[in-house]
């Protein structure tokens, strides 16, 4: 699947198109419970969109110009095409954690009209531990060169995560 997939073109003008992470809640320290997970911020969450044979997940703010990260897939392809705006430092990794497991996913970076330093492209299997922690606990933490991002799902929307798996196999 190419960078510039319909879904991810759907979800990126509903969401919007410059990204700008505010500052993450704090950190979970190893001994947090299931009681004390991150919360929701209220004006940002991840949508879940289909489309032909392609869906996206993107997490972002709805109606603005704020998209964190994106997930893309081609229905039944157990693949996943990660997309997330560049940093200045030109890192073409996705650092990627959730309830502990966390992984980085090493891709390339290429101009975009939407973002000031293009984007960091990557692919993925969707089985990695970091995505089925994501779909059980519905959040993803995302590291870049300015620090760590919490994506936590609102309660309507967590569904939209188990049915982008299950939709990407």
């Amino acid at each position: 699947m190419r960078a510039t997939s319909l879904p991810l073109l759907v979800a990126l003008l509903t969401l919007g198109a410059c990204a700008s992470m505010d500052p993450a809640p704090t950190a979970l320290s190893p001994t947090d419970t299931p009681d004390s997970a991150p919360q929701p911020i209220a004006d940002h969450d991840w949508a879940f969109y289909v489309e032909n044979d392609q869906a996206s997940l993107a997490y972002g703010r709805a109606e603005s110009d704020d998209v964190w990260l994106s997930l893309a897939c081609n229905k039944d392809s157990g693949r996943l095409d990660l997309f997330r705006p560049a940093d200045a430092d030109g890192q073409p990794v996705i650092y990627l954690e959730s309830g502990g497991e966390t992984e980085r996913f090493t891709g390339r970076i290429e101009p975009s009209e939407l973002f000031e330093h293009g984007e960091v492209l990557a692919e993925a299997p969707t089985t990695p531990p970091v995505f089925q922690r994501f779909r059980r606990l519905g959040w993803l933490g995302l590291h870049d060169a300015e620090g760590r991002a919490l994506m936590v799902a609102h309660p309507t929307s967590t569904d939209g995560i188990e049915r982008f798996f299950a939709y990407c196999g």
